[in-house]
């Protein structure tokens, strides 16, 4: 009951700062998004209205369907979001279509379908969250406006509402320093490198891979305006950045009695790089520096009054003595309504995770309670897996959003806990006194696994679970394809029993395959399912594919699962190594190793170079477009390589990020392996001890000429998917449980 209170109270209060004359604008973005969703002729076959009165009894999103069969199909919506999400259900469920990351199939029916009996439908809870801090790294540095255009449409057909909208807040800090009497060369000093200011904006990092350009500030002033206006014209809430209480080391010049702490080092960095200065909270630097921010960031973007602030993410605080962490809380609250009375703050319960050795039930309820219950907006990040609401009494009463976090690091490799993600929001709604308001999608990089971000959005709008969910993943099949083929339904079937089956706490969609960490003789092959399922599934989408080569979301999972069958086999590969080198076994050691480095990586290299969304070139172009110079050029594509490998300057947070992408495998995964297998042999021959400490000496100078290269990769695709993945098949394909 609480909730439900809670989530309509939330929803009269956003909902009345909206306007009459905001129902046509928003009415006129969805049309706008239709036209270019379908082309302007097919647009003319959907007639789209906003009106509140659809919420007004709930003060939840709704929508209604109506029309079709020769006759113009009607869509209303209580907001542009709503309506939008209305459109693709019509266009999911009536139409057979999919709107996706990797190709959108949108082959109408004709006539369109008739909606017999007029449907209506509201959200079951106020938000439809999307975004992590950490995805504007990983996946958004270096979008320009088309890319910004594709996801934002994305976003308000899935029925997203509410989004961070972080782009051009370096160009704001930098205002606030240069005011505050910092010189420029200490506001150059302070930024990261664009691929890492996801962890400069939460207190992890500085410096590291910087500085920032003029020109990337104009930039990306130039697309916060963009992104935010066509945010606002669907009705959606942007997310702008708030201060969290972390300050440049220059401060203490400007302010030579300022109180600061400095924290402990972040992610294998030293404190060149991390151990950031905390503003004391009490001290009168904070409630100055909180202020002076908001007020030049709202003068410069406006505001939707919800702001996002994380002070402590991955981070110990000074002290863990609940005093402090209510000070410290309430001085972050407090410096938003100085300039913001209406401001609601949205939380990463991240934290809370990490490090539950020290966010004690006292500590976790001292940063709960130091914000008046309604104004802290938590998102239960990886409740998927390991939920915190039950283990807080859903968050001390302040307002929830259930987040599913998937990835981590961007990786490719197939992953899902899907009984999980449908399962998980009608559990937090039925929690005693749940303070749900909201389901999230928050992976850490997107453009990957996508029937798990389908689900996880169809879920935002159904108030149950899917009744049936291998039903629902053949109907997403013949969605993708456009055509219902029975070997792709089942080949889908089996991924759904086993990668996308993970299940309990231990499950994280970060991929740890051998394929892309660095050699050694201790490396997990692990696998929470049974790898003749992927096989398996592997064969039957090849068997459909004579009647799906026209189809690029097809071309795209057929790459995606042989890239996977080919990880499986290298792990395969690996373990046949290992044991023959410690059974001394220098015959079979040379052929499984030979066969790893030499046979199986360049044959995934090959296929990958098939498809533009797998082309190390492709996304090291995106970077060097957004710079003004060859100088500068170079200098973002350093960013994008350190981010994909090394991560640090000495392999800090090595392989994080790792992708499987046609040139890295070829000049980076490659090289390793072969070095690895070749010392391995050495040792063998020479009958001396494996040193993984002298490996890794000399295979970081590998890694590192990866970064420094002046290589350019191809941006366009070369071969065809259907016949190199045949080919590859026909070639490694397990026979009778061997290679």
């Amino acid at each position: 009951m609480e909730s439900t209170v809670l989530a309509v109270a939330l929803g009269f209060l956003l909902l009345a700062k909206g306007s009459v004359g905001d129902e046509a604008r928003e009415a006129e973005a969805v049309r706008e998004l239709v036209a270019r969703l379908l082309g302007p002729g097919q647009a003319a076959d959907f007639v789209v209205s906003v009106d509140r009165a659809l919420a007004a009894e709930s003060g939840l999103d709704t929508y209604s369907l109506s029309g079709g069969g020769g006759a113009p199909v009607r869509v209303r919506g209580s907001t542009g979001v709503a309506a939008a999400a209305g459109l693709h259900r019509y266009l999911r469920d009536f139409c057979g279509c999919q709107v996706a990351w990797s190709g959108s199939q949108l082959h109408l029916p004709r006539p369109l379908p008739a909606v017999a009996n007029e449907l209506t439908e509201a959200t079951p809870n106020r938000y439809r969250y999307y975004q992590n801090v950490c995805t504007h790294s990983y996946s958004f540095v270096w979008w320009d406006w088309a890319r910004w255009e594709q996801e934002i449409d994305w976003m308000a057909l899935n029925g997203i509402n509410l989004a961070l909208a972080w782009s051009g807040q370096e160009a704001i800090w930098q205002r606030v320093y240069l005011a505050l009497g910092l010189t420029q060369s200490e506001i150059n000093e302070y930024f990261t490198g664009p691929a890492f200011l996801a962890w400069e904006r939460m207190g992890n990092l500085h410096t590291w891979d910087g500085p920032l350009s003029s020109s990337w500030h104009l930039r990306q002033l130039y697309l916060q305006h963009r992104i935010l206006d066509r945010m606002r014209s669907f009705g959606m809430i942007p997310v702008l950045p708030a201060f969290a209480g972390h300050v440049p080391k220059a401060i203490t010049r400007v302010f030579p009695r300022v109180n600061v702490t400095q924290l402990g080092s972040w992610g294998h960095f030293n404190c060149t790089y991390s151990c950031s200065f905390l503003l004391a909270p009490g001290d009168p630097v904070f409630p100055l520096i909180g202020s002076l921010f908001l007020r030049e960031l709202t003068k410069e973007f406006g505001t939707d009054h919800i702001y996002g602030a994380d002070t402590f993410n991955e981070m110990q605080p000074p002290s863990s003595e609940p005093s402090y962490l209510t000070a410290a809380t309430a001085a972050v609250y407090e410096a938003m309504i100085a300039v913001d009375p209406d401001a609601m703050w949205l939380l990463q319960g991240w934290l809370f995770q990490h490090q539950p050795q020290f966010w004690g039930p006292a500590q976790v309820k001292a940063v709960l309670e130091a914000v008046p219950r309604g104004r802290l907006l938590v998102l239960d990040l990886f409740a998927e897996s390991q939920p915190v609401y039950i283990h807080t009494a859903s968050f001390h009463g302040q307002p929830f959003i259930w987040c599913m976090l998937h990835n981590f690091g961007g990786n490719h490799g197939l992953f899902g806990t899907l009984e999980a993600v449908n399962q998980g929001p009608r559990a937090a709604r039925l929690f005693p006194n749940s303070t749900m308001v909201g389901t999230g999608i928050v992976p850490e990089g997107i453009g990957q696994n996508e029937v798990v971000y389908a689900l996880m959005a169809e879920l935002g709008w159904r108030k149950n679970p899917v009744p049936d969910l291998v039903a629902w993943v053949s109907n997403f099949a013949s969605r993708r394809y456009g055509v219902s083929q029975p070997d792709a339904g089942a080949a889908w079937r089996l991924l759904l029993r086993s990668v996308y089956n993970c299940s309990g706490e231990a499950c994280r969609g970060h991929n740890r395959s051998p394929l892309v960490k660095r050699p050694s003789l201790k490396m997990s092959t692990t696998v929470w399912y049974n790898r003749s399922d992927v096989f398996e599934a592997w064969r039957l989408l090849l068997t459909a594919a004579p009647n799906l080569t026209t189809s690029p979301a097809f071309r795209y999972d057929l790459l995606d699962v042989t890239r996977q069958a080919l990880q499986e086999l290298v792990s395969l590969c690996y373990e046949e190594a290992r044991t023959a080198y410690l059974n001394k076994q220098l015959d079979v050691l040379l052929r499984a190793g030979g066969l790893l480095a030499y046979k199986l990586l360049p044959a995934l290299d090959e296929l990958l170079a098939s498809d533009s969304r797998f082309l190390l070139g492709s996304w090291l172009d995106q970077a060097r477009a957004m710079a003004v110079s060859e100088a500068e050029a170079q200098f973002y594509e350093e960013n994008s390589r350190y981010q994909l490998t090394l991560w640090g300057p000495e392999g800090n947070i090595l392989d994080y990020a790792n992708k499987q992408l046609a040139g890295l495998v070829a000049d980076y995964y490659q090289p390793r392996w072969g070095l690895f297998m070749e010392t391995l042999a050495h040792s063998l021959g020479q009958g001396v001890p494996f040193k993984q400490q002298e490996f890794e000496k000399n295979v970081f100078p590998l890694e590192q000429a990866f970064i420094t290269n002046k290589k350019r990769y191809p941006s366009q695709p070369q071969g065809d998917t259907v016949d190199l993945a045949k080919k590859i098949f026909l070639k490694y394909h397990p026979k009778a449980g061997s290679l």
